[in-house]
C-alpha cells in the first residue's frame, strides 16, 4: 500500500517511518497537501540508481577512447527516434 504522510511525521514519527522504508516500501511526503519528498531505504535508492552510475562510466570511458562527439541536436534527435518507433 502507498505510504502518504505529512512531512511533520518525519519528524513526529520517525521510527514509524524508517521501519516502513526498511521494508523496501517508499513514503511518500506532503507539505501542504502537496508532494514533497520521497524517502527510501539506501538500497531501493541503490537498486534505482546502480544501473545509472554503471551507464554514466561506461559512457566516460567511450568518450575518453574516442574523440568522436555529437550535438545535443544529433543526440537528441536519434532518442526522439527511437522513442517514436523510427530507428
Amino acid at each position: 500500500m502507498i505510504q502518504i504522510r505529512p512531512v511533520s511525521d518525519l519528524r513526529n514519527k520517525f521510527p514509524e517511518i524508517e521501519s516502513i522504508v526498511n521494508e523496501g516500501q517508499p513514503v511518500y511526503l506532503t507539505k501542504n497537501g502537496y508532494g514533497a519528498m520521497v524517502v527510501m531505504s539506501l538500497e531501493q535508492f541503490s537498486l534505482l540508481t546502480d544501473d545509472i552510475e554503471l551507464k554514466l562510466d561506461e559512457a566516460d570511458k567511450a568518450a575518453a577512447e574516442s574523440d568522436e562527439r555529437y550535438s545535443a541536436e544529433e543526440v537528441f534527435g536519434r532518442l526522439r527516434g527511437k522513442l517514436n518507433g523510427k530507428i
